[in-house]
């Protein structure tokens, strides 16, 4: 039952993540860069503390008594993750839904869900299982069999992103992605996924935290909630600096302000995308409390997401005029997903 509820959290949180990008593209008049960050304000400096304090309402005696060194980890894995965060945007901008978080999440998916692991091989913690742990239970065995299973399936759904674009005209792909640029998108997409997985390293960082929260009594079900208000400073320094050079480079400072343009409406839209994009971790934390391994928690966390961007791309007709080759290579790309978080689920039920 309760990796049950597992699958079910990083479900929800993985549906929000991967439906996040859509309220964006209702903001109307507006430069990528004022809508982005609008959205990161609600994303990373509005929502975590409220979030933090409806679940655990002394979270910030809790960070203040933290040690600063634990701190500032955090704080600076969060700054690199942010770079991530802001190349996942224009990814998804140069390669559309379905390819950008296939190849962006991919990546993620395999440093993510596996780097954790393997440095707790080399600096063992309490609780936390190492490779070398997963190695040697049938239940780890079948975890690492899980994510093998994904890391295929979203190369195969990142080959039939490529087909679709050696395949579509280009009138097609403008009218589907706006700005689609497959060699700029691609370099982006790698480096946003390399650095995007040092969001699952300031998780594990902020555990002396969270087990704080948990000695006061707190649910474990909210833990992390107390570590993703450090990790997400971080976060919002780097895409707030990016942001406001791009206002004053492009001259886009005046959106906010614009009469020409919807602005209560683009700020309304952009605070949704961004309180969805908050979501999908508020419920991760849950998640990895029912399943406790970090490396099931990301791949899981990370399935969904894709499985939810490809279905929006599917919505938002991205894959029409392809052929059934590529489609069909669409499909078990979506499949393979599918039965990787099967097995995820059965390699936490049997431990």
């Amino acid at each position: 039952m309760q990796t049950l509820l597992g699958i079910i959290f990083h479900a929800i949180g993985g549906i929000s993540s991967g439906s996040f990008y859509m309220p964006f593209k209702k903001v109307k008049g507006w430069a990528w860069e004022s809508y982005w960050i609008t959205g990161g304000l609600f994303s990373w400096l509005i929502v975590p503390p409220l979030a933090a304090w409806l679940t655990v309402p002394d979270f910030a005696e809790i960070i203040s008594g933290t040690d600063s060194g634990v701190k500032s980890l955090i704080y600076t894995l969060g700054v690199l993750w942010g770079i991530g965060g802001l190349t996942y945007g224009l990814g998804v901008r140069y390669l559309g839904m379905s390819l950008g978080n296939s190849v962006i999440l991919g990546v993620s998916s395999a440093l993510g869900s596996l780097g954790p692991a393997i440095y707790y091989n080399f600096k063992p913690v309490a609780g936390r299982p190492s490779f070398t742990d997963m190695l040697q239970s049938s239940g780890g065995q079948v975890v690492l069999l899980g994510i093998l299973v994904c890391l295929i399936g979203i190369y195969v759904s990142g080959r039939a992103g490529m087909m679709k674009e050696n395949e579509l005209p280009a009138e097609t792909k403008k009218s589907t992605t706006t700005e689609f640029n497959f060699v700029k998108g691609i370099i982006i997409a790698v480096i946003s996924g390399l650095l995007s997985a040092f969001f699952n390293f300031g998780i594990e960082a902020g555990k002396p935290m969270a087990d704080v929260a948990v000695q006061h009594g707190h649910n474990p079900l909210f833990r992390n909630n107390v570590t993703y208000v450090v990790l997400l400073w971080g976060g919002l320094t780097t895409n707030l600096l990016w942001c406001v050079y791009l206002n004053v480079k492009n001259r886009t400072y005046g959106d906010y302000t614009n009469a020409r343009t919807p602005v209560l409406r683009n700020i309304l839209f952009a605070g949704l995308a961004g309180t969805l994009w908050y979501i999908q971790f508020f419920f991760y934390g849950m998640g990895e409390s029912k399943l406790g391994n970090g490396a099931s928690s990301w791949i899981l966390h990370m399935a969904t997401i894709i499985l939810t961007a490809n279905f929006w791309g599917l919505y938002l007709k991205e894959w029409t005029g392809v052929s059934r080759k590529t489609f069909r290579t669409f499909l078990w790309g979506i499949g393979l997903i599918l039965a990787s978080i099967f097995l995820v689920g059965i390699g936490n039920s049997i431990g």
